[in-house]
């Protein structure tokens, strides 16, 4: 009797370890809006199991523009190469406080909204990124003066205004609707690379507690407004420590996906500084995503002009490792100016020099576009 309650002890404490260190899974995920619709629960869980098959490959403005184009419909810089889209599309809202028709990169509010519609159609995921003026000195983004966002906190001077900015997003966001009327999830990413100190809610710029307090109003009130179709994503820019990653995390509470910012340099021709830094960071963000049953992304990166012939699979997918992400986020290709004497993009085009390169990324079974999306859910 007594070596049968040992052997059945036995089972019970490993099943309860094994539990213990089980990785997120779609029974235990859940959104941090309780409020949330069935289409964004649905994507949310949907994340996590691509996640176990591969990642999600993302394209800043892709629809919009690329090298020596704008606003053609259905192009891409991405399509002309793979003959596919983009998994993730990657957009910005900046313009929208100050009622500026088109953001912060030209792109009319208008065509973002059809573009963000007509891709969630073919099964396609959008991101939004949010980089707001300085509400205290009525500069842009990258006018880091102190203290600029304790002006927005309840009962500070720019509260109102910023409330006010908050009601134009929640008025934008509802306005995404499917064609049965659903209102379309989005992957929202506000208060981005807040640990680097280039942007007024950045590093430096405010207190940990400030920034809380800043991250969960935002939250609160967007849902206050009915806003319910957003998956919300925690963002920073480098980081070196469990601690420095989480010094302004507002809670578990309130934020859903866990993600950095990284890019490859011209000081770093061969890619190892980038492999080790987005290793070590992964590294880290294992760790925390394991025990807060959250998901996790690289929600930005690239390399400007992609000189390497080889840099998607011999540097980017070597960054990424095993690493069970969600998505990853190339930068826009902004090179579509004809006075422009410097091109600026991070995706390959036709011609470019990693276009083959990318057609061989393209085509692995871990590397997730558009077209793979439904394959890879059954």
């Amino acid at each position: 009797m007594k070596k049968h309650f040992i052997m059945l002890l036995t089972v019970v404490l490993i099943g309860t370890s094994c539990k213990s260190q089980k990785k997120p899974s779609d029974t235990n995920l859940s959104l941090s809006d309780k409020k949330a619709t069935s289409e964004t629960k649905t994507l949310y869980k949907n994340l996590y199991t691509l996640s176990q098959k591969g990642f999600l490959f993302g394209h800043q403005d892709d629809l919009a523009y690329g090298v020596k184009w704008k606003y053609e419909d259905e192009r891409s810089d991405i399509k002309d190469v793979a003959g596919d889209y983009p998994a993730v599309y990657g957009w910005d809202i900046a313009g929208l406080e100050k009622d500026s028709p088109n953001n912060i990169d030209g792109v009319p509010f208008a065509k973002m909204k059809q573009y963000i519609i007509e891709s969630n159609a073919r099964g396609g995921i959008s991101t939004i990124s949010w980089h707001f003026d300085n509400p205290a000195t009525g500069k842009d983004a990258w006018d880091h003066t102190p203290n600029s966002l304790k002006t927005i906190l309840p009962g500070a001077e720019n509260h109102k205004k910023f409330t006010s900015w908050l009601d134009k997003a929640a008025v934008f966001f509802l306005s995404l609707k499917d064609k049965n009327g659903k209102n379309i999830p989005i992957l929202f990413r506000p208060f981005h690379e807040l640990t680097g100190g280039w942007f007024w809610w950045g590093k430096g710029n405010c207190t940990p507690e400030e920034f809380k307090t800043a991250w969960k109003f935002t939250f609160d009130y967007l849902q206050k407004k009915g806003v319910h179709n957003l998956i919300y994503v925690y963002n920073t820019g480098s980081f070196g420590t469990e601690a420095d990653f989480l010094t302004n995390y507002p809670g578990d509470n309130y934020a859903d996906i866990l993600s950095f910012d990284s890019y490859q340099n011209s000081n770093d021709p061969n890619g190892e500084k980038f492999i080790n830094e987005v290793q070590n960071q992964f590294k880290i963000l294992n760790k925390i995503s394991t025990e807060k049953h959250k998901l996790i992304a690289l929600a930005e990166a690239g390399y400007e002009a992609v000189p390497d012939p080889k840099w998607w699979t011999g540097t980017l997918l070597k960054a990424i490792g095993d690493y069970k992400i969600s998505y990853v986020l190339l930068w826009r290709n902004h090179g579509w100016q004809e006075k422009e004497q410097k091109m600026h993009y991070y995706a390959p085009f036709s011609g470019q020099v990693s276009e083959k390169d990318f057609l061989d990324f393209y085509n692995l079974d871990k590397t997730i576009f558009e077209k793979d999306i439904p394959k890879k859910l059954k």
